[in-house]
This record gives C-alpha cells, sequence and structure tokens, in this order.
C-alpha cells in the first residue's frame, strides 16, 4: 500500500512537472523541486481522500457526459490543490483543465511502464 502510494506521488510529480514545463506561465511552482514535491503529495492525497466522494456524489453527471465530467472533477482537485497550497499556482480553473489532461497522459504512460503485470 505505502509502495503504491509512492509510486502515485512519483507519478503525480512527474506530470506536474511535465504539465508545468509545457504550460509555461499559466502554472507556477517557483522553479523549486520541493514546492512540486509537495504539491504531488498534496495532490496524491487529495485523489486518494476526497476524489472519491465528490465521484461518488456526482455519479449522475459522470454518467449524463458518459465520463467527461470526470476531467472537471479532477480539475477540480487540482485547483483545491492550490487553495491548500498557495506556493503552487495555476492561473485560471481552464489551466487546471489542460494540466489535468496533461497529467492524465503522464500517469496512463509512466503507470503502464512502472506497475508490475499482475498474471
Amino acid at each position: 500500500m505505502i509502495r503504491q502510494f509512492t509510486l502515485r506521488v512519483l507519478v503525480n510529480f512527474l506530470g506536474l512537472w511535465a504539465a508545468a514545463e509545457l504550460m509555461t506561465g499559466s502554472i507556477n511552482y517557483q522553479s523549486s523541486w520541493q514546492v512540486l514535491a509537495i504539491t504531488a503529495v498534496i495532490f496524491s492525497l487529495v485523489n486518494a481522500v476526497i476524489r472519491p466522494v465528490i465521484v461518488l456524489l456526482s455519479l449522475p453527471a459522470i454518467v449524463l457526459t458518459l465520463g467527461l465530467f470526470t476531467l472537471v472533477i479532477n480539475a477540480g482537485m487540482l485547483y483545491l490543490v492550490t487553495k491548500i497550497y498557495p506556493a503552487f499556482y495555476l492561473r485560471s480553473f481552464w489551466t487546471a483543465v489542460i494540466a489535468t489532461v496533461i497529467i492524465w497522459i503522464v500517469n496512463y504512460l509512466l503507470t503502464d511502464l512502472l506497475e508490475p503485470k499482475r498474471a
């Protein structure tokens, strides 16, 4: 369990870094790896604790939009991180939406590479 969470934090760290590099000027982490690492831990905790509750409460909207509402939920979780930890800054909610797509792509690619295959 701790190994999975550590892997999730690492993958989120790389996703956040990729989003910040691709969206220069829209995401500010003060060019500090420590700020990005703390942000990755907070983002992982928010996704593990708060996101499941929000997904459950918004299940009708998720079904109605064929799952696209999860993009809004994930962007909201990233935006929530900026409110919890102001050293990580997003210019707008739309920045969070685009960053979420980048983080999704990085998560998909790295999780496939790093997680052990189950038989």
